[in-house]
């Protein structure tokens, strides 16, 4: 064997000793490329995360041990437990609301020739920054319906069903034949036929009078009917008019309704004409007369969208306008990979268009709704700006979340370390999302 082995072909050149392996010198480099980048991460992640997990830990001047009396006040600080709910008000609901309204825009515009405009025109609020679309939404819900967008919409479908007086501060002036009742007003006698009645008021101003408004004039007596003037019994300058009788110069309140009372029952009702006058008939004799709350009530001036009460989902509905557009962006994306023989066979087989949606698209959407949601749910988390623009000082309280909250104690209350904790908490709630997030990736890469 060894005779053989020598007469075989020559054996090849030797390997040279001391040569590094290519692998080895790729990963040299490789580290040499990522040193800059490890540098950078560094400095700029894990040390700010390292500092505020320390900081944490000490007192508001940073030269005494807390403990964990920092992480305590999270749950016992009322600001902080506010923000807590509201967090949670805004995990569950803005990252829904968003993927849900994408969804629906990804899938109607699909099919119909000025989509790709639609989605643009959706989408572009992305291009806004988060101070430019607070401000922008602060105006929106402004109270004063002369502008707010939101309130001019919502008074004006209001008043379409129920309009509001042209006398909400009309009320008697001094020795008035009127008492207040319920709202409105009554007469303090009974009133009867052939003797006229003066309702006089004041309280109107002169330019919110209605149009139809002409001088006040006195009612005359009529046989067997109840006859009067309610008018605004106000003359300019000192000394000047009669009190309880028209004068020249004063106006009657057109439109006024008046209601004659007979133990507690309506039996006549009128409008005043434009002089003021009023006739009400035979039935009217021995009631007293009313004037309904419904002359009296006050301009509508819409919803207090800033309030206590709403000034939370307010600002969610900011965010879902900013928002939407990017969930429908990826939804689409996703749905463009969607095989069409499933959705064609389905329809095939006799599933209405609702069917398919909720039964093919959507089971075949899940891996990008998922992203979506899971993105949406992080970003959350971090809003700041948005609830720090939108709401106004009185109800900012109300409005709280936890990134405003690390703001308020950092810088406006001087306590660091309850900021740092604050900080590390939500980075502790971060972290489920992301690994979830990470996890999913990673099983897609293995399909």
């Amino acid at each position: 064997m060894a005779s053989a082995a020598a007469a075989g072909a020559p054996p090849g050149p030797a390997a040279p000793r001391g040569r590094k392996s290519v692998t080895g010198t790729r990963r040299t480099v490789a580290a040499l490329f990522l040193l800059p980048a490890l540098v950078l991460l560094g400095a700029l992640v894990v040390y700010p995360i390292g500092y505020s997990l320390v900081r944490s830990f000490y007192n508001a001047s940073g030269d005494g041990f807390a403990g964990f009396d920092n992480y305590k006040t999270l749950f016992t600080d009322d600001g902080i437990r506010t923000a807590l709910k509201n967090n949670v008000l805004w995990v569950v609901f803005a990252p829904t609301v968003a993927t849900a309204l994408g969804l629906v825009f990804a899938v109607l515009t699909e099919r119909v020739r000025w989509g790709t405009a639609f989605k643009l025109v959706v989408f572009m609020p992305m291009a806004i920054s988060m101070l430019a679309a607070g401000i922008i939404f602060r105006l929106v819900y402004d109270q004063d319906p002369d502008k707010g967008v939101a309130n001019a919409v919502w008074v004006g479908v209001h008043d379409t069903f129920a309009q509001s007086s042209a006398f909400p501060k009309a009320h008697p002036g001094r020795d008035s034949p009127l008492v207040a009742q319920g709202g409105g007003f009554v007469t303090r006698t009974a009133v009867h036929a052939g003797r006229p009645v003066a309702l006089p008021l004041v309280g109107v101003a002169p330019d919110q009078l209605p149009d139809g408004a002409a001088k006040a004039a006195a009612a005359r007596p009529e046989p067997g009917k109840v006859t009067g003037t309610t008018w605004q019994d106000f003359t300019r300058g000192k000394g000047v008019g009669r009190l309880g009788a028209p004068d020249p110069s004063e106006v009657g309140y057109a439109g006024m309704r008046i209601e004659a009372v007979k133990d507690g029952t309506v039996v006549a009702s009128t409008e005043a004409s434009g002089d003021g006058t009023f006739t009400l008939p035979a039935a009217a004799d021995g009631a007293v007369l009313r004037l309904p709350a419904s002359n009296f009530r006050e301009p509508y001036d819409g919803v207090d969208w800033l309030g206590p009460a709403l000034v939370t989902p307010s600002i969610i509905g900011a965010y879902v306008w900013m928002w939407a557009g990017f969930a429908m962006v990826l939804i689409a994306a996703g749905l463009a990979g969607v095989p069409r023989e499933l959705l064609e066979a389905a329809r095939v087989d006799g599933a209405t268009e609702w069917q398919v949606f909720r039964k093919v698209t959507v089971p075949l959407l899940a891996p990008v709704l998922a992203v979506v949601v899971v993105t949406l749910m992080i970003n959350v988390l971090k809003v700041f700006d948005l609830v720090f623009i939108i709401a106004p000082g009185s109800s900012q309280d109300d409005a709280n979340v936890l990134a405003l909250e690390l703001y308020r104690k950092g810088f406006a209350e001087g306590r660091p370390g309850v900021a740092s904790a604050i900080s590390v908490f939500l980075l502790l709630l971060v972290i489920p999302v992301m690994l979830f997030n990470i996890r999913r990736l990673r099983r897609e890469v293995r399909r």
